[in-house]
């Protein structure tokens, strides 16, 4: 988890505020938007990122100089854990883990998700934009 924070703010360059971590036992409700990867390798398990539309419109704007919506949005969001997850694996490569992750999916409106062993979550707010919820599920 610390590594996926940390690659957070190497790829948004914004400072970022985390809270203390939550055990996770039981389903995960996402709120409006968010996307999973699955990981694999020395480290499995599956790491979500979601939270509020209107959180992730402004962090594209922030980064693209536009605020973002729709399928736009939707593909930002994938783009988005793609980068976050792919930077984590590098983080976790240099200390000798061998990690591979999965394409992204994009999950959009509330849903609970199941099927895990048990998780750890954080909320992650970025300076200006919001807060964007942050899971990691083992299998």
């Amino acid at each position: 988890m610390d590594s996926a924070i940390e690659s957070m703010g190497e790829v948004f360059m914004k400072s970022i505020e985390v809270s203390q971590p939550i055990s996770i036992e039981q389903g995960l409700l996402q709120s409006e938007i968010g996307v999973l990867i699955g990981i694999m390798g020395d480290v499995q398990g599956r790491l979500i990122f979601e939270g509020e539309k209107h959180t992730f419109s402004r962090l594209g704007e922030s980064m693209f100089g536009m605020p973002l919506s729709g399928d736009m949005l939707h593909s930002f969001v994938g783009e988005m854990a793609n980068m976050i997850a792919g930077h984590t694996s590098t983080l976790l490569s240099g200390k000798g883990k061998h990690v591979d992750i999965t394409p992204p999916t994009v999950m959009v409106g509330q849903m609970e998700i199941y099927g895990f062993k048990s998780g750890v979550s954080v909320s992650a707010a970025l300076d200006q934009v919001g807060t964007i919820r942050i899971a990691l599920l083992q299998n």
